[in-house]
């Protein structure tokens, strides 16, 4: 348990920041200040964590980024786990040709390097918006989800409880809601929890390259490609960013690997 409070913890006050970054903020994120006297400048009192080649405050620029971070890792998982179980309840609990179908879908969907299909995509779709980042790593990342979905299927609804319940009359939709979903739940929570960090870590990617959010808006990606020239020089550009990062990825894994120890009986 001291595992999963930690996580709780951690990715609790990421979410606080996040939420009340405009009232901590000292600067807005995208206005550049002066140029002239502030560019590349070193921590000091008035900017805690020095500002970037275009003058920006680096502390709103990163405060913002974790808004649009963390938006982006939950929208999109909560997308994927959302596609990835049905198609994995549909698979599973139908057999036969549908699952087959369904199955190749998610081989060939596997099989294709993710940041490949993103790359693509991505380069191909002119204005890529937060709101179209979100959709695109939804719905390149049910894959998986569908494979853990569609293997507790095929072994809960062979369980007495499934016969006994089909037994008395129930139908499908009833057998998938009242019997089946609940108790295949446990290891899609923990899927969720953990990908979270890896839509991040995906997104801070894209950013990095160029094809995820468009600047000014801020992003621990953009912010580390911003300062990459700048290692020497002003090395906290980059550095900074890449730490909330780290301790994003690090939070969200520590929570996922709590939720298991708690769902899990034979963690305990």
């Amino acid at each position: 348990m001291s595992r999963l409070r930690l996580g709780i913890t951690l990715v609790s006050l990421l979410a606080i920041v996040a939420i009340i970054a405009p009232l901590i903020a000292p600067y807005d994120p995208t206005v550049q200040l002066d140029l002239a006297t502030l560019r590349n400048a070193a921590p000091s009192f008035a900017h805690p964590l020095g500002t970037d080649l275009y003058s920006r405050d680096l502390l709103s620029r990163l405060l913002y980024g974790a808004r649009i971070s963390l938006l982006i890792g939950l929208l999109a998982v909560a997308i994927s786990v959302s596609v990835g179980t049905s198609v994995g309840l549909v698979a599973g609990f139908s057999g036969g040709v549908i699952d087959i179908v369904l199955m190749r879908i998610v081989d060939a969907g596997l099989a294709i390097p993710k940041i490949f299909i993103l790359l693509v995509v991505l380069a191909l779709w002119e204005d890529v918006t937060v709101a179209v980042l979100i959709g695109i790593l939804g719905f390149t990342g049910w894959f998986g989800v569908s494979r853990i979905a569609r293997a507790e299927v095929l072994s809960a609804r062979e369980r007495e409880y499934v016969a006994a319940a089909r037994a008395l009359g129930a139908g499908p939709i009833r057998l998938i809601a009242r019997h089946i979903l609940p108790n295949i739940a446990a290891p899609i929570i923990v899927a969720a929890t953990l990908g979270v960090g890896q839509v991040i870590l995906v997104e801070a990617g894209l950013s990095y390259l160029g094809v995820g959010v468009p600047p000014p808006q801020p992003s621990w990606g953009n912010i580390i490609r911003d300062g990459q020239d700048l290692i020497r020089t002003a090395p906290w550009i980059s550095t900074t960013a890449g730490l909330a990062i780290v301790l994003t990825v690090v939070a969200f894994s520590i929570l996922g690997d709590g939720v298991r120890e708690l769902l899990d009986p034979r963690e305990r």
